[in-house]
C-alpha cells in the first residue's frame, strides 16, 4: 500500500466534444463550464488534491489549448499537472491508452472530467488492492435506471454484467466515472488508437478481474443542460 496518495497518479478524462451541452457551454470543452467563480474542473481538482493526490494528468482533445493554457498559468501550486493531447477523438478508452508513457504509478487513478463522485479514496484504494484487481470501479446506488447504465455485481462485488439505460430498473448501480487501474490493462486494451472504456472494454472484463466499490457519497454530472443547471445549484449552495 502507498504510504501517501501523492505517489499516484490521477488521469482526467477532459477530451470530449460535448455535444449535448453546447447549449450553455457555446462550445467551452465540458469540464471548463462555469460554477460560481470556478469552472467545474477546478472543482474536480480541488476536491481530489484535498486527500493528498499531487501529480495529475489531463487527457485533452476538443479545444485542448484551452484547458492547457488555463493549467499551465500556476492556478494550483503544488500540483504536478502534466496534459495528454489527443490529435483526433480516440474516446474514453483510446484516451487513457494515449496517456500510457505520461502514468507512472501502478496503480493509477481515473477520473471523468464531467462528473463528481464524493468518496474515499484510501478505502476505494484498499478495495482495490485486497481484490488483486485489474480495475476497479466506483460505483453508485441510485433510485431509477432511466438516464444511466445498470452494473451488476456478485456477492463478492466481482462485476459481472453491463446493462443499457432502462427506466423500469431501480435502485441500480451505476458507474460514477471513477476507475483505479492496475497497470497491465494496458496489455489487455483493444488493438486499434480509438475505443470506448464503457462500451469496447468495461464489458470484456465482465466476470473477470474487474470488481465494484459501493460509494454512497454526493454524485453529480454536467452533462446536459439539466445536469449542469443542477449540478450549478448544488456547488452554489455550498456542498
Amino acid at each position: 500500500m502507498y504510504g501517501t496518495l501523492k505517489d499516484i497518479d490521477v488521469f482526467i478524462l477532459c477530451g470530449g466534444i460535448g455535444k449535448r451541452l453546447r447549449k450553455v457551454s457555446g462550445g467551452t470543452p465540458k469540464p471548463m463550464v462555469k460554477i460560481g467563480d470556478y469552472v467545474f474542473l477546478d472543482l474536480l481538482i480541488k476536491y481530489i488534491a484535498g486527500f493528498g493526490f499531487r501529480r495529475f494528468i489531463l487527457g485533452t482533445g476538443y479545444r485542448a489549448g484551452i484547458i492547457k493554457d488555463y493549467y499551465s498559468s500556476g492556478r494550483f501550486p503544488g500540483l504536478d499537472i502534466r496534459f495528454s493531447r489527443e490529435e483526433s477523438p480516440l474516446d474514453t478508452g483510446g484516451a487513457v491508452k494515449n496517456a500510457k508513457e505520461l502514468i507512472k504509478s501502478n496503480p493509477f487513478f481515473i477520473l471523468n472530467g464531467d462528473s463528481l463522485c464524493k468518496f474515499n479514496p484510501w478505502l476505494f484504494l484498499k478495495f482495490h488492492k485486497q481484490n488483486k484487481s485489474l480495475v476497479s470501479i466506483l460505483l453508485r446506488r441510485i433510485s431509477s435506471g432511466k438516464e444511466y447504465g445498470e452494473i451488476k455485481i456478485d456477492k463478492f462485488s466481482r462485476i459481472l454484467s453491463f446493462h443499457e439505460k432502462n427506466e423500469l430498473a431501480k435502485k441500480c448501480l451505476i458507474n460514477a466515472g471513477v476507475y483505479i487501474f492496475d497497470k497491465k490493462v494496458f496489455d489487455m486494451m483493444p488493438r486499434q488508437s480509438k475505443f470506448s472504456l464503457e462500451q469496447n472494454f468495461f464489458p470484456e472484463m465482465a466476470g473477470k478481474n474487474i470488481f465494484g466499490y459501493s460509494s454512497s457519497g454526493l454524485f453529480v454530472d454536467i452533462g446536459t443542460p439539466e445536469r449542469y443547471l443542477k449540478a450549478k445549484k448544488i456547488f452554489l449552495k455550498g456542498n
